[in-house]
């Protein structure tokens, strides 16, 4: 099942506890925040279980467990499960928020606080963490929710020092992305987009979104491209990559077949944009995906 992503870009509202500098918990999935939501709190977003497809941003592309990203303030963001049936995935997400003022506020006293100042520059267009970052991270992230105090401190500053000094990460959405928060374009948005993932396997026609968007084609179509950094094709296109990678990963069935579940009229168009966005074959990516994982969670 997958859980549409709402892309009315909710504005999340976040408290921290009474003498606590950040918040730390886990949620459950689907959840009534687990949505394409913004806030000017910095997050650290831990999956620890399912696959399916995540949106930062501009960026759309899959997730398996041990997903760990740092998304900036005000990036809209969300991580869409799916193939998990009617139930819900108990604590799929593990999140810690916080205000990056605190980094500005304390190193006019401890110089040595300025030091993330790159890594929260760069997270303004979303981070995604592998390898050994990746792994020293969920470490850290699990430990941050087990202690208090100074030593809850502690480790969320370990953790941002190691983020910052890690060459280890990739940064999410494009330099142009700007994202367009107001209610009305969310709205429009919101329509367009649940016509797109409800019929994302069969004919997803731009003109039937511009209709449902209330512009002409050419309208709607440089609104699209404006809103989310990419045209309607191509964002189409990533969608469906990004679907037949999670069923490549979680699925023994023939990639003929794969291409056609995920909306492809035919092998030769399917392998090419795969290539295009993955840079390896689907038989090859397969092959990749097989080969053993020692990441225990």
């Amino acid at each position: 099942m997958a859980i549409g992503f709402a892309k009315n870009a909710e504005l999340e509202h976040i408290f921290c506890d009474p003498g606590q500098s950040f918040r730390w918990f886990t949620h459950d999935y689907p959840y009534r925040l687990a949505c394409w939501n913004y806030h000017p709190e910095y997050e650290i977003h831990l999956i620890t279980q399912s696959s399916g497809t995540a949106f930062v941003g501009d960026y759309i592309g899959d997730f398996q467990p041990g997903n760990l990203c740092l998304v900036g303030s005000n990036l809209p963001h969300e991580w869409v499960s799916t193939n998990f049936g009617d139930g819900v995935l108990k604590d799929r997400d593990m999140v810690l928020q916080f205000d990056p003022q605190i980094f500005a506020r304390t190193a006019e006293i401890m110089p040595e606080m300025a030091t993330p100042r790159i890594l929260l520059d760069q997270a303004l267009r979303g981070l995604q963490f592998y390898g050994t970052a990746e792994e020293q991270g969920i470490d850290l992230m699990r430990r941050i929710g087990k202690v208090h105090g100074l030593q809850r401190l502690a480790l969320f500053f370990e953790l941002i020092s190691l983020m910052a000094e890690s060459d280890e990460k990739v940064i999410l959405s494009s330099r142009d992305y700007a994202p367009n928060l107001d209610a009305d374009s969310a709205a429009i948005m919101q329509r367009v987009t649940s016509y797109i993932l409800g019929n994302l396997y069969n004919d997803v026609r731009m003109s039937v979104a511009a209709d449902l968007a209330g512009m002409t084609p050419s309208t709607f179509s440089r609104y699209f491209k404006k809103t989310t950094g990419k045209n309607f094709v191509d964002y189409i296109h990533k969608l469906r990559i990004s679907r037949a990678c999670n069923m490549i990963n979680e699925q023994t069935e023939p990639i003929t077949s794969i291409c056609f579940n995920v909306g492809y009229k035919n092998i030769s168009n399917f392998n090419r944009h795969f290539k295009r966005e993955c840079g390896l074959t689907p038989s090859d990516y397969r092959k990749l995906a097989a080969a053993p994982r020692t990441k225990q969670f």
